[in-house]
């Protein structure tokens, strides 16, 4: 039984790719025991500990020019340091698939402040809680300081409601607009009153001087409601379970719905009391997640790609600010979500530029921009080729990448035809075009960047 495709498949949605090693040692596994596995890496957590100070614990009072440049400085560094340490983590972490759900809650509960050391707090929520219960992660992340800050609850009092986060809360976290009322966002707004932080320790604190304790009529519902009621009865309506699992289907099977599969994911999510590793399973077990219609039809994002190129190829990074400005140049940057709403995905992370700038970014990284395509030049050529070293030089200079090729390369068992080694690298079918490039091609390195350089390397 040979279950290559199936278990590269899994790898690809419930992580980043899998080592061609590792894909030799799975390759006659059954999906079940692989999906244990996956789910067996995923323990324990590791969180992100890259920002150590809250910078606005301690403010200034009336500062200086130059103290608040020092300060902007400081913060530009902190939010380096986070997004380079998720980076690497995304890339190395034996634990993919919590990752990769920490990912999909990171763009579910999108989050974008200028408290580093918050925003931080809250990936490690979304990562403690990435295979958790629904319920425990939801509060979590609505008690956070980032969003408590963000969604602006910091500010509802019973005197001026604010129904920033309850809106959110509804429309994006939970139900999906069209699901509730304005009067249920007017009734919740007040029932979230009192829910904040401390300025002075950054920890979550319930304020009852400021909440109203009024009764609220929510949902068809009254009661002298709080957050957590509320919560409770967002989560009572099967619609939060269709929601939520509508949104996973998306992104780790079919960003074209199929409302039969996404039902039954539905009744699996709301009958086990919302157990995130409980609806993960069903989808990684079911035959429909491994039907042909199912493989190598995503669009990686920006983030994933670059996890992708990195694990695959061992890659470190001298200057690793780089990874900022790939991220920058393809519309995803970690910790910087567009809105409320986060990226959009799918068929929104191409575009004409988008697509030129993703396909150029393998080479650029692993072979300093140079494509080497076959045939030999002509003198007319030569000058061609000079500028070429040129612009090799200069990218070198400035990307200062390292790809582990010996790595890379002695994974790959000796006399394995080009098209084998394709295949693995690439989720989608071979197609003609790609076959005969890949066998004109010299050697193995630049076969290999000739297929990360194609549009169906973008698929996952």
């Amino acid at each position: 039984m040979d279950n290559t495709r199936l278990i590269k498949h899994l790898y690809a949605r419930a992580g980043f790719g899998i080592d061609h090693n590792e894909l030799q040692v799975q390759h006659n596994w059954s999906t079940k025991k692989a999906v244990k596995k996956i789910f067996k890496d995923a323990e324990p957590v590791t969180p992100l500990i890259a920002v150590t100070e809250n910078l606005d614990l301690n403010p200034v009072k009336d500062p200086t020019e130059d103290q608040r440049k020092a300060l902007q400085e400081k913060r530009n560094q902190q939010e380096k340091a986070l997004n380079i340490a998720w980076m690497q983590q995304l890339s190395t972490s034996k634990a993919q698939l919590r990752e990769k759900m920490t990912l999909f809650w990171h763009n579910h509960f999108a989050c974008n402040i200028g408290n580093y050391y918050y925003s931080q707090e809250l990936n490690n929520i979304q990562r403690t809680y990435a295979l958790d219960n629904f319920k425990t992660l939801l509060i979590k992340v609505s008690q956070s300081p980032a969003m408590l800050q963000f969604l602006n609850n910091q500010q509802n009092t019973k005197a001026h409601p604010n129904e920033n986060f309850a809106r959110e809360l509804m429309e994006l976290f939970t139900l999906g607009r069209g699901h509730y009322t304005e009067q249920d966002i007017k009734e919740s707004a007040r029932a979230f009153t009192g829910w904040a932080y401390n300025g002075k320790n950054g920890e979550y604190t319930f304020r009852p001087n400021i909440h109203d304790d009024k009764p609220k009529t929510f949902m068809g519902k009254t009661g002298n409601y709080c957050g957590e009621d509320i919560i409770d009865i967002i989560l009572s309506n099967k619609q939060t379970a269709r929601y939520i699992s509508t949104k996973l289907y998306r992104y780790l099977v079919n960003e074209i719905s199929d409302d039969a599969h996404i039902e039954e994911m539905t009744g699996v999510f709301y009958q086990s009391g919302y157990d995130i590793k409980a609806l993960l399973e069903h989808v990684f077990t079911a035959p429909w997640f491994y039907e042909d219609k199912n493989i190598g039809n995503l669009i990686k994002s920006p983030v994933e790609l670059l996890a992708d190129l990195n694990r695959r190829f061992s890659i470190s990074y001298q200057n690793p600010d780089v990874l900022i400005q790939f991220q920058r140049t393809l519309g995803q940057v970690l910790f910087r979500p567009p809105n409320v709403a986060g990226w959009p995905g799918g068929r929104n992370w191409i575009d004409s530029s988008s697509l030129m700038y993703r396909i150029k970014i393998p080479s650029t990284i692993l072979n300093a921009g140079l494509i080497d395509f076959a045939g030999k030049a002509s003198p007319e050529d030569e000058a061609y080729l000079a500028s070429q070293r040129k612009q090799q030089l200069n990218v070198i200079k400035r990307v200062q990448a390292q790809p582990d090729w010996n790595k890379f390369l002695q994974s790959i068992p000796l006399k394995v035809p080009h098209e084998a080694v394709a295949r693995y690298l690439l989720e989608p079918p071979l197609n003609p075009r790609i076959i005969a490039e890949v066998n004109q091609a010299p050697d193995i390195k630049a076969m290999v960047i000739q297929v990360v350089s194609t549009p169906e390397y973008q698929l996952c």
